[in-house]
């Protein structure tokens, strides 16, 4: 065999990714994650608009 030790590091690779990933855990219900995101998506969508809009210029051009 070639490959030595290479499927235990994989193993605690894996474990340790595992782990990091825990660490995201916010305390939030899935209903409460997905109403903050969307207010999240609702605030980014007026901020992209109010830039668009104090450009002064039409989005559509320079697109033929």
């Amino acid at each position: 065999m070639t490959r030595g030790n290479q499927r235990e590091r994989d193993r605690e690779r894996a474990q340790a990714r595992k782990q990091q990933a825990k660490g995201k855990d916010d305390g939030l219900t899935p209903e409460q994650r997905r109403e903050r995101d969307a207010k999240a998506l609702q605030e980014k969508a007026a901020k992209k608009a109010g830039q668009s809009t104090s450009s002064g210029g039409d989005a559509s051009k320079g697109t033929k």
